[in-house]
């Protein structure tokens, strides 16, 4: 089995994986924020009436709360590097997506993917910023509901969980985990010809994200009377998959879905190669970064897919051109492409059409930013995604995903199931 000869390579991965994308050098990013400490801009703005907006300088601050240390690191640096490479193309005039003169700065803090320490930054940084253009993850933005509430906080969650669009502060911008489990289900039974034919699994994180994934399979599996054999979960931290994978396949589980994050995949698809158990691997978006690529062994991913509703590196949509541009100007030095970067940039997008309408309405508050949030509908970042509708909560962010499967060769995708709603879905 050709697997077999590559495994040695997994246990190289996970120090390859912390390297797959570079931070910005920043020294000031861990300190307490004050004006003047941001990422970008060097102007140090005078004391504002509205917090994170110095009228005069036309600089709006905005926080970011970030991973970059912690479980979900893999995605969190290349996700941070999204947001420093659009606030450096407005700085520098490339991209205008704000009234003319006006810039953004970022302060930013990393939580390392803990509930708590995202609690006690947002606490340092919230009376310094206008909204948060990232808080990273579904287990570390849900204990900050209620003080978003409260301080009338937008905080843009690096999450697809379903929870996120229930909450007026925290609009996502594609389709939930559960959407794309349901898709994925729809898929499978498709694939495999007949419903009888899959007996069905899954490996999911024991947190809102993993929760998100599995109500969505098994909405998608009662939908079709598919047999759920097998219902495994780890812990963000996890690196032995030997139980996990054991259970599976004693179950018999022929298709597995993976509601994890990229640091279990490599882990979880070596272990099944070292047991000769080659089920269908099917992901939701979090578990591949685009890393993987380069590092993993072209036969350990042969059976895997990825489920998901965001724009991949390089794919042949509008708008894609104009963002190569920016990140050929702007971005090379932040380290290898990644569709990840490209979703938080486009997420950028939005925040900037919000903060552009809240300038124009002379409304550059934080209720005038929610408001001009609720304005936005059919907004699609001139094709980069899916159009969204953030008018009425709960958000409408696209109920549409497609199928992939990775082709190592070109580093790029195969679509294998095209755009569709999740039949669980209907009415």
């Amino acid at each position: 089995m050709r697997t077999m000869n590559h495994l040695f390579t997994i246990c190289a991965l996970s120090s390859v994986l912390a390297a797959c994308g570079k931070k910005v050098d920043n020294k000031d990013k861990d300190k307490p924020a004050t004006p003047g400490s941001a990422a970008v801009g060097s102007a140090t703005p005078e004391p504002a009436k509205v917090a994170g907006v110095d009228t005069a300088a036309k600089v709006i601050r905005i926080g970011a709360l970030n991973d970059e240390s912690g479980p979900a690191k893999q995605i969190g640096v290349v996700f941070a590097n999204g947001k420093r490479l659009l606030v450096k193309a407005i700085e520098a005039g490339t991209v205008k997506a704000l009234p003319e003169g006006w810039k953004l700065q970022l302060v930013e803090k990393d939580h390392g993917y803990n509930p708590q320490q995202s609690v006690q930054l947002y606490k340092e940084i919230k009376d310094n910023v206008l909204l948060l253009t990232t808080s990273f993850g579904t287990p570390t933005t849900m204990p900050l509901l209620e003080d978003l509430k409260r301080d009338e906080m937008l905080a843009f969650p690096a999450s697809l969980s379903s929870l996120m669009a229930k909450n007026e502060n925290t609009p996502p911008l594609g389709p939930s985990y559960e959407v794309e489990a349901m898709r994925a289900m729809d898929w499978v039974v498709e694939a495999a010809g007949a419903a009888d034919k899959v007996k069905a699994g899954i490996i999911s994180q024991r947190d809102d994200y993993g929760e998100d994934g599995t109500a969505g399979w098994k909405k998608g599996a009662e939908h079709h009377k598919v047999k759920l054999v097998s219902e495994q979960t780890i812990k963000p931290t996890d690196q032995d998959f030997t139980a996990v994978v054991k259970a599976l396949k004693d179950a018999g589980a022929t298709h597995v879905l993976l509601t994890v994050l990229p640091s279990a995949v490599p882990g979880i698809l070596g272990t099944a190669a070292k047991m000769q158990y080659a089920p269908v691997w099917i992901g939701n978006t979090p578990s591949w970064v685009d890393v993987f690529f380069a590092k993993l062994p072209p036969p350990l991913v042969a059976n895997y897919h990825w489920v998901t509703g965001l724009t991949y590196w390089g794919e042949d949509v509008p708008g894609m051109k104009e963002f190569l541009a920016v990140w050929e100007a702007h971005g090379k030095e932040m380290g290898e492409p990644d569709y990840y970067i490209l979703a938080s940039y486009v997420q950028g997008l939005v925040q900037a059409e919000v903060l552009k309408r809240a300038i124009e309405a002379n409304e550059l508050t934080r209720a005038g930013v929610i408001k001009a949030l609720h304005t936005i509908q059919k907004w699609d970042a001139g094709g980069l995604v899916q159009p969204i509708d953030l008018t009425k909560v709960p958000y409408v962010t696209g109920t549409r995903t497609r199928i992939l499967k990775p082709d190592m060769a070109k580093k790029s995708w195969t679509k294998v199931a095209d755009w569709a709603e999740p039949k669980a879905m209907a009415k």
